[in-house]
């Protein structure tokens, strides 16, 4: 069976956009956890420096 070229290009593309796709959630997905924790830190030293000035 020959494989026409159009095919094969094809599916290179569906590969390559798959990649970048799924590349570009997992950093979505880290950036969202760093802020988050970074906020979590935030809140705690506020908490702490609020509660020491009582």
């Amino acid at each position: 069976m020959v494989e026409s070229p159009f095919l094969s290009i094809l599916t290179l593309v569906a590969v390559v956009l798959l990649v970048v796709v799924t590349g570009g959630i997992g950093y979505l997905t880290l950036a969202d956890w760093r802020d988050r924790r970074r906020l979590d830190e935030e809140k705690r030293s506020t908490r702490s420096t609020t509660s020491k000035r009582r």
